[in-house]
């Protein structure tokens, strides 16, 4: 009998934060066996509600949890069975780099080793790891079990293979793989959405909107074709040649800036952070928050059926 026809596979997932809770739960709603990596108290009451509540919101069985469990050190993982690995720790360089030195020495070589970094190449991750070349980044995006996409990054070592079999899980567990054929800084969506971000605090520098008219422009004007069509696919539906000429209108005027917002860093600097710390460019009192994120989560997993249904035709 084939490994495929007596286990299930098995994943390792480094770090329980909502991210690695998130990531878990794809896994396990596909009928993965996980195995989590945890210093800070291992699988905890509030990491297993976690992942069941993602479960559900998955529509995946719900003692599928069951097929999770979870150590505090790295050495106590049976890394000979598992499929793949995916390091989801708290976003700090040197930390990751710590931890990518250990995988380099207890992984078999042929298990793809991926980061899910937002911001740190892998190319500087694993830059001290001799099996460099299966080591690539698969970056979610919060939160993870409801946003389909995740970017496969090929860094400067990697196998190309490696990406392949990276895609292919994705694929296999109901995720949109999207390729990333450099490692620049913030691959390909966080670039596009900084880009976007950094216009969206310029025009709030500026007086020319509110934060809230700036949330209703992307929202219900511009943003609410995305969920139908991406950015290049509705400018060819329109003609290219109306995209050049409202671009030689509009880019000379568009904010160039190389360091942050002025408002951004001034909210930043008075502790205004938004939810976390109850004020940011509005109040935050706990009930908006949960009323907020519940209606997001509930908009977002509406837009998943919305996409998979699309799809489908």
């Amino acid at each position: 009998m084939t490994r495929e026809q007596t286990a299930p596979d098995h994943a390792v997932v480094i770090g329980l934060g909502l991210m690695g809770c998130d990531i878990a739960a794809i896994f396990l709603a596909g009928g993965w066996r996980v195995t989590a990596v945890e210093p800070a108290g291992g699988l905890t009451p509030e990491r297993r509600a976690r992942v069941r509540s993602s479960l559900g919101q998955l529509e995946a069985e719900p003692d599928a949890v069951s097929a999770l469990s979870a150590v505090e050190r790295l050495d106590a993982v049976d890394f000979a069975s598992a499929a793949v690995v995916i390091e989801a720790a708290p976003e700090r360089l040197e930390l990751k780099r710590a931890i990518f030195v250990e995988l380099d020495r207890l992984v078999p070589r042929d298990v793809p080793v991926a980061s899910n970094a937002s911001g740190f190449r892998i190319t500087d991750i694993a830059g001290d790891c001799a099996t460099r070349e299966r080591m690539a980044n698969l970056h979610f995006f919060l939160p993870a079990h409801l946003v389909p996409g995740v970017e496969v990054v090929q860094g400067e070592h990697t196998d190309p293979a490696v990406c392949d079999r990276l895609a292919a899980i994705m694929t296999a567990l109901g995720r949109k793989p999207i390729r990333v054929a450099r490692d620049v800084p913030g691959f390909l969506a966080n670039r596009i959405q900084h880009a976007l971000m950094r216009e969206a605090f310029a025009v709030i520098d500026q007086g020319l909107a509110t934060a809230e008219d700036v949330d209703a422009a992307v929202r219900y004007a511009f943003g609410f074709r995305y969920l139908a069509a991406g950015p290049i696919l509705q400018k060819e539906l329109a003609g290219l040649e109306t995209q050049l000429a409202a671009a030689r209108t509009i880019y000379s005027s568009l904010c160039n800036d190389t360091t942050p917002s002025a408002t951004l860093a001034r909210l930043v600097a008075e502790g205004r952070l938004g939810a976390k710390s109850g004020r940011g460019f509005r109040d935050w009192p706990p009930e908006a928050v949960a009323r907020e994120r519940a209606r997001y989560e509930r908009t977002l997993l509406a837009a998943m059926r919305v996409l998979r249904e699309a799809d489908a035709e």
